[in-house]
């Protein structure tokens, strides 16, 4: 067989089993934090941040915490390396993603979902119609 023939399919096969690899790790599937603890693998929580309590960011160690309540009204607290998420104020949910360490949940990434500005009152434009 011709040497570049294959070098070339173990390349093809190499770069098939590295992008599925790649996927399985990326795919990060929904939760509370009832199931993050059970499984101990990383997933995606949505919630709703408990504005009431104590949420801060620890310069020396570059981390910002607060707390998350769940679907299931359980509420932890979420440790995220880095600084707080622009318009975190301002968030109307949060997703954060990452997993249990103990009775916090370390996140490696926090997406908040603020109020569109395009939103408008429903009633209003029935009102009128």
């Amino acid at each position: 067989m011709n040497v570049k023939i294959i070098v070339g399919a173990i390349v093809i096969v190499a770069g098939i089993v590295l992008s599925a690899v790649n996927f399985v790790q990326s795919n990060v599937e929904y939760g509370d934090f009832a199931t993050a603890a059970q499984t101990g693998k990383k997933i995606q929580v949505k919630g709703e941040w408990v504005r009431d309590m104590e949420s801060r960011f620890d310069a020396e160690k570059a981390q910002f915490s607060f707390y998350l309540k769940d679907d299931n009204n359980k509420v932890v607290r979420v440790v995220l390396e880095g600084a707080r998420p622009n318009n975190f104020e301002l968030a109307t949910s949060v997703v954060a993603k990452g997993r249990m360490a103990g009775a916090e949940f370390h996140a490696t990434e926090v997406l908040t979902k603020c109020p569109s500005k395009y939103e408008g009152n429903a009633e209003a434009v029935k009102k009128t119609l």
